[in-house]
């Protein structure tokens, strides 16, 4: 068994001891997203760093908890924030939790993010599906030694999102009387903002939407056998989009206008998926 294999598999034995069954779907809470993880009933509270292996968050807006319960009846397992790769993780850690979560046997994914718009049509706050990603990380998380037990060398990457759990999505924002996008989500491995030039650059290669992380988790999650879906908050434009500065604490208080859209929209989700 190769380290990381162990790794993994270790994790997963020791979040499959304290839950008493497997979640049905994980989710994945990006920048000030956090506060779903309080609508989680008969939760198991684990914190990311009793469990082996599970790197720390260092972000603002990343609460670094693992949380098992159920929402509207439904068995989930919502990941209370995330490893970035700027943060200096290197990719294996960026994407265990996703194995973990594979390995414990979820079948889907749900991974959200605060995302800079490109699109110029899209109202800072729109909550936005993701159709397909373009990753500009410059790496990705399959590199190196193929290990068979977590999925083929050459994964398929023609429907990273999958077109079910997207209509799911879009009945669940009907349900609720929500104006939901869809579009194309960059990745890029940050930490500083993308310049202008580079989001013209972005705009011009198809992309409606921009952020630093997702990306490595839905190729995993897909090279695992999962079934993803991606939703990101479009919590502010993109460099150039306004004449005026970008900072974080903008991304955290346009999540928190949002919140109430957004845990109505993936309480539906989750109900239905």
């Amino acid at each position: 068994m190769t380290d990381e294999y162990a790794r993994v598999q270790e994790a997963a034995a020791f979040v499959g001891a304290r839950v008493p069954t497997v979640p049905e779907m994980a989710i994945v809470l990006g920048s000030g997203l956090g506060d779903f993880a309080a609508h989680v009933a008969d939760a198991v509270v684990l914190p990311y760093e009793t469990i082996p292996g599970w790197p720390r968050p260092t972000v603002v807006g990343h609460a670094g908890k693992l949380v098992v319960g159920q929402v509207r009846g439904r068995r989930v397992a919502v990941l209370s924030g995330r490893a970035h790769f700027y943060e200096g993780h290197p990719m294996a850690n960026v994407v265990f939790a996703t194995r973990v979560v594979a390995m414990l046997g979820v079948k889907a994914i749900l991974l959200t993010n605060a995302a800079g718009g490109i699109n110029t049509a899209f109202p800072q706050g729109v909550l936005m599906v993701i159709d397909d990603h373009l990753n500009l990380i410059g790496t990705n998380p399959l590199i190196g030694p193929n290990e068979d037990r977590f999925g083929p060398r050459f994964p398929d990457m023609t429907e990273v999102y999958s077109k079910r759990l997207r209509a799911v999505a879009d009945r669940a924002a009907a349900k609720n009387g929500l104006a939901i996008a869809h579009g194309i989500y960059a990745g890029l491995h940050g930490p500083s903002y993308e310049t202008p030039a580079e989001i013209r650059y972005l705009r011009a290669i198809g992309a409606d939407a921009v952020g630093m992380s997702t990306v490595p988790e839905a190729i995993v999650a897909r090279h695992m056998g999962m079934e993803v879906l991606g939703i990101s908050c479009i919590t502010n434009m993109a460099a150039g989009v306004f004449d005026q500065p970008l900072n974080h604490s903008e991304v955290m208080e346009t999540a928190q206008r949002v919140r109430g859209a957004f845990i109505a929209l993936l309480e539906e989700i989750v109900e239905n998926a």
